[in-house]
Parts: C-alpha cells; sequence; structure tokens
C-alpha cells in the first residue's frame, strides 16, 4: 500500500512535510514524492527502493518554499502527479488499488484523454485518478464521480491554491487522519506522523468524507458514510505500532492477538517466546503477559538498509531481505523450546527458509509458530500486497489435499472443521514446525475491538464489503 501525508502552515512547510512523509516509510519501497505549493508549484519524486527517503528528500525541501504541501511514499506508482486541469492547476496523491483502472483508462482514451505517465508499463493509477476527477463539474463533484466509477480502493489528497482536499476511500479501506496544532493543520494516513511533529488528532475521516485544510482550519465539503469497511490487516502487520485507526492504537491490538493465541496453548510447554521483527514482536509481547513465559530475541533485525519483505514486488527481492535482515543468535536458541509469534503467513516461503530453518540450523530443540491472523485465502482486491491466489501457503496446501484447485473453500476457512485441520497439519509439515496454530477469525475481530461488520475480512473470507 502506500501512505500519505499534506499539511497547511502559516510559516514554510517543508520540514513538517519531510518528517510527516518519512513516517509513512514502513508503507511503501518503491518511490516517494513530495509537493509543495507557494508562488508556484513545486514537485519532486525519487526512486527510493534502495534508500531511505528522508537521505533522497532532504536537500530538496531546502529548496523548496511554500506554505502547503503533500507528500507520499508509494507501493507502485510515480506520483505525485501534476495536472493542469478545468479547475486550476492541481497535484495528486493517491492510497489505494483500482481493480478496474484497464477499463476506466480504455473509456477516456476512447474519449480522446491521454496519459504521459507510465508505471510498469500500465497507465499512472494516480494520473488515472486526477484525470477522473477532472470529469466532474467541480473538484469535489469529481471527487464523488470518480469514487462511484471505481472498483477497489481510493483515499486521496489534492493540493491547489485554496488548500489540500482530503478524501477518504467510500468503504473506509485505508484511514485518513486531520491533525492541529498552534500554526499549522495536517492530514496522514498514520497517526505516527503526528507527535513527533507536535501534531494532536482532532478528526477520523468517515468513510467517503472530504474535508479541505487550509490556514483557517478545516472545512468538511462532503459527509461521509458510515459504511465503514476498513482493513483488518492495518493492525495485524502493515500499520506502525504507534498509529491509531478509527481511534484503536496498532500496538494494544497485537498485544491483545498475543494473548489469545496463549489463551489457546495450555498444551504445549516452552523455554521462550520470540517475536519475528518487527511487526511479530508486539504479538509476542501479549503472549509472554499471558503465559508468564520470557521474552527474548533469538532473531534480530538488522534494521539499516533492510525494509519489510512483504512489501517489494519480486519474489527475488522479498527473498534477498529476508535472508539479510534476520540474525540468529545461537546461544539463545540452543537447545530451547521456543514459541514463535508472526504477523501472518502469506507465502510461508520467507518464514521456512529464512527464520525456521535458522532456528533449526541454531539448536532449537522445539519450532512452535503462532501467526496472529487466520490462514491468508485470498489476494486482496483493495490493496497492493499478494497479487495471486497460487501464491498462498493454505492455497498450497488445499491444492495439494485435494488433488487439484477448488473454487468454494468454505471448509477450509472454518477452524473447527476436519479439513482445516488437515490443512493447518499440511503447512506446519512443509514449514517443518512442531506446531502450528493460527489465530481464529473471531478473536482477532475481538482484539481489534470493532464490530464485525466495520472491519474489511476478505483476505481471510473471500467476502466483500
Amino acid at each position: 500500500m502506500s501512505g500519505i501525508f499534506g499539511v497547511v502552515s502559516r510559516e514554510n512547510c517543508t520540514d513538517i512535510l519531510l518528517y510527516g512523509t518519512d513516517y509513512h516509510s514502513h508503507l511503501g519501497t518503491e518511490y516517494g514524492g513530495i509537493a509543495v505549493l507557494g508562488e508556484v508549484f513545486q514537485r519532486q519524486i525519487h526512486e527510493i527502493s534502495q534508500s531511505q527517503f528522508k537521505s533522497k528528500f532532504h536537500e530538496d525541501c531546502r529548496r523548496m518554499t511554500g506554505n502547503k504541501g503533500i507528500g507520499v511514499i508509494s507501493d507502485s506508482n510515480e506520483q505525485p502527479i501534476f495536472l493542469n486541469s478545468r479547475f486550476g492547476p492541481f497535484c495528486i496523491v493517491t492510497s489505494g488499488l483500482i481493480e478496474n483502472s484497464e477499463k476506466l483508462a480504455e473509456a477516456l482514451l476512447d474519449k480522446g484523454i491521454s496519459f504521459s505517465e507510465m508505471s510498469a508499463a500500465t497507465v499512472n493509477v494516480t494520473e488515472l485518478m486526477a484525470k477522473l476527477i477532472n470529469q466532474g463539474t467541480s473538484l469535489i463533484d469529481g471527487i464523488e464521480k470518480m469514487f462511484q466509477a471505481i472498483d477497489g480502493s481510493c483515499s486521496l489528497l489534492l493540493l491547489n491554491k485554496d488548500g489540500v482536499y482530503a478524501a477518504r476511500d467510500r468503504l473506509g479501506y485505508t484511514p485518513l487522519i486531520v491533525g492541529k496544532r498552534e500554526d499549522a493543520w495536517a492530514v496522514t494516513s498514520e497517526t505516527s506522523a503526528f507527535p513527533n511533529n507536535g501534531f494532536e488528532t482532532v478528526k477520523y475521516l468517515e468513510p467517503g468524507e472530504i474535508v479541505m485544510l487550509n490556514e483557517r482550519g478545516m472545512a468538511q465539503k462532503r459527509p461521509g458514510g458510515k459504511n465503514n469497511q476498513i482493513c483488518a490487516f492495518l493492525w495485524i502487520y502493515t500499520g506502525f505500532p504507534a498509529s491509531s485507526y478509527e481511534g484503536i492504537n496498532v500496538e494494544t491490538v497485537r498485544e491483545k492477538c498475543g494473548r489469545s493465541l496463549a489463551r489457546k496453548d495450555k498444551d504445549i510447554e516452552v523455554d521462550l517466546v520470540a517475536g519475528i521483527p518487527d511487526s511479530g514482536v508486539a504479538h509476542a509481547l501479549g503472549y509472554a503477559m499471558e503465559s508468564g513465559k520470557p521474552l527474548r530475541r533469538p532473531l534480530v533485525k538488522y534494521t539499516p538498509g533492510y525494509g519489510r519483505s512483504y512489501t517489494p514486488p519480486s519474489q527475488g527481492t522479498r527473498d534477498l531481505i529476508a535472508t539479510m535482515k534476520l540474525i540468529p543468535i545461537k546461544d539463545i536458541i540452543e537447545g530451547n523450546r521456543i514459541v514463535v509469534c508472526e504477523d501472518s503467513i502469506v507465502r510461508g516461503t520467507q518464514l521456512k527458509n529464512f527464520t525456521v530453518t535458522k532456528l533449526w540450523e541454531c539448536g532449537a530443540k522445539e519450532v512452535h509458530v503462532r501467526p496472529a491472523c487466520p490462514p491468508l485465502m485470498f489476494p486482496c482486491k483493495f490493496c497492493l500486497s499478494t497479487r495471486s491466489i497460487h501464491e498462498l501457503a493454505a492455497r498450497k496446501a488445499i491444492r495439494s489435499l485435494e488433488g487439484h484447485d477448488i473454487e468454494d473453500v468454505s471448509e477450509y476457512c472454518d477452524h473447527d472443521s476436519g479439513k482445516y485441520r488437515k490443512m493447518v497439519e499440511w503447512i506446519a509439515r512443509d514449514l517443518d514446525v512442531t506446531t502450528l496454530r493460527y489465530q481464529t477469525i473471531d478473536d482477532m475481530v475481538e482484539a481489534i475491538g470493532l464490530p464485525e461488520e466495520k472491519t474489511c475480512r476478505y483476505c481471510w473470507t473471500g467476502k466483500s464489503p
């Protein structure tokens, strides 16, 4: 996915923009971009797959001047996009995934509307959103029409002479939160961008809500709806521990997940609890607190230079990061029975080849794996994630057990069924672990604390919001 940040300040905003956007570095690995509006628009985009956002944009921000700006750390598309539109010039950044982007682009091309930006030989989705907005009778009407046209999700920030417009995805899949300090207003995907920049959260945007921030404050341009389907995976994996969505903190949810996993583990004896860094650590903290077993670090992440191994687009890059970033400590591992808390098992290749293998090679006596969410069954429709159903560890297990792919996997989604137990046993053998026990979907939803109907669980159930 992508992370977006916008700010309007009484003075030059570039320092706030630089650090506010940088606090979204865990959400994207391919491109970073900023746009600032002073007397004129100033825009810069850099490829950041091999470098930190701050190091690429520090000097750019020294040269830019303006009191309002937007920034993005993106998983796929180069942005911000600049458009000299019928409503005047604007810059735009987006976060989400558009399932019908090719169809929408073809319809615009048929109207004679051209595209100048390309991402991996396809139309740049952020430019597509800008061109769709330009079909409206006003910016607000254009955003509303864009929401109606897309299949998938899109939250956006739009910068023009009036200020920063913030529009949250109509299903609420991706969050947007407004913050305030004495001399500035800001909007962010991650509330972790606020504390060290001096902002306090004042509003979680509703699904489909549109607001505009300027020097005078915040004005609502379109009320939001109540059909909230925020991504549950934000709390389990993708979100930053210090962030809150819908007023619910990520770290506390992960601790609750770990406690729930421990309560189901009365039948095993272990010597220590470990979390796979970074996102598995809070789950392990909760497990340790509930079980009374010591939390230790048999695997330590070498943080500088290595990001998330889940987000890069190629398997080769993911494998390289997974190989290099986790360093085992044999003195802690050897001879011990270890329960390993992980946020999830997606493909299973990294856990098997670059985590479990390291533990066995260093002399672990037992390895018990505890993912904090149920088996992933479907590629996400609303964010850049696993794009092939055949990659998923659960689907590989089902294919092996059934002898072929099957369409109806409802029995395998039911944690009380015999087929579910056989699937988990198959995955455990494939991973070469002593035991494997997943979080149930009910326990996961309870840990998050939102009503079941207000969270998207498509990747586990296949049911669309």
